[in-house]
């Protein structure tokens, strides 16, 4: 029974895990793909038209905009999706209290 319990446990910690990892990654390349892009794309552009640094400085404010906007909108997601596990967990604990009285 104790060793049901220990894995169970090691269950939920592999899930937790795996999650704060796929959101690592996922905001990780938001700040990493857009911010690097802009700063060759920006070096080119300049290059190209003799702007030096206007439009290496635009298009990376524009990257870093968009990082922004990129991982907000990835924490509302899990927020929302951790707030609908917490709701979910503590109507089955009270459900589960109701049948014990």
């Amino acid at each position: 029974m104790m060793k049901d319990q220990k894995g169970q446990q090691n269950e939920q910690s592999n899930e937790w895990m795996r999650k704060g990892l796929i959101m690592f990654v996922q905001t990780t390349g938001w700040i990493a793909f857009p911010v690097v892009g802009a700063l060759f794309l920006g070096r080119w552009l300049d290059n190209k038209y003799g702007t030096e640094p206007w439009l290496f400085l635009g298009v990376t404010v524009l990257a870093f905009i968009i990082s922004s906007i990129g991982i907000g909108s990835i924490g509302l997601k899990y927020m929302k999706e951790i707030d609908a596990e917490y709701r979910a967990k503590k109507t089955n604990q009270d459900d589960a209290k109701e049948e014990k009285r």
